[in-house]
């Protein structure tokens, strides 16, 4: 019975959002983008239905938030271990051909660090090249410790531009590569103000299991 609860297609992927801390429905489907809005309500529904989830309204909006029960959250050391076994064991070569902007800036977002940066707002644009226009440009916006994601240019100066390939970023993202060697490699520029750009390292959001180290290919070794 467990495994019909949590090995269903996506469960594990919308699971990880809730752990992560998104409540609404837009912010978990942001997470998940390639899962239909349809299928991502029928998970809720399900996971309420096991107990896992309950929901509740927003004191500020009245809006729907899904929350997690006690049952739910002792979930999170089961998927945790599927993302360090992940990292440890799924080839990265194999993890970066399947490339999402939108889970990566997502990602990005939610785990920035914004001790390194200056104490007044910044915002650092992204730029991806290779991607559409629709996809190409997104905007973090780092306010008093609170991190928001632009699609849209939400109009104030730019105190960092970080162009590169989608490719080079997730690679740093997931701890695979550095923002140093990317750089050197010249798969990615940074332009504005030289501070930010030298702790970018330190700043920048990266996967909460990119610290786990690749074991691929150790049991051949």
């Amino acid at each position: 019975m467990a495994a019909e609860v949590f090995c269903t297609r996506w469960t594990a992927l919308v699971m990880r959002e809730i752990l992560c801390g998104s409540t609404r429905f837009n912010d978990i489907r942001r997470g998940v983008p390639r899962m239909s809005p349809t299928l991502l309500s029928k998970r809720l529904k399900e996971l309420q239905k096991a107990g896992i989830i309950h929901t509740r309204r927003a004191k500020s909006s009245g809006s729907v938030e899904y929350v997690l029960t006690q049952s739910g959250e002792d979930l999170r050391p089961l998927v945790m271990s599927l993302g360090i076994w992940g990292q440890r064991w799924v080839e990265s070569k194999l993890s970066l051909k399947n490339l999402d902007p939108t889970v990566l800036m997502w990602d990005m977002r939610r785990f920035l660090d914004p001790t390194p940066l200056p104490e007044r707002p910044c915002t650092i644009h992204f730029e991806y090249p290779e991607l559409d226009d629709a996809r190409r440009h997104w905007w973090l916006v780092i306010d008093k410790g609170v991190v928001d994601l632009c699609l849209l240019d939400p109009g104030h100066e730019i105190d960092l531009t970080v162009t590169g390939s989608l490719r080079a970023m997730t690679a740093i993202w997931m701890g695979v590569s550095t923002v140093q060697k990317e750089v050197e490699a010249g798969a990615l520029d940074l332009v504005g103000d030289p501070k930010i750009a030298r702790s970018m390292q330190k700043w920048l959001g990266l996967s909460p299991f990119a610290k786990e180290k690749s074991r691929v290919g150790a049991d051949a070794a």
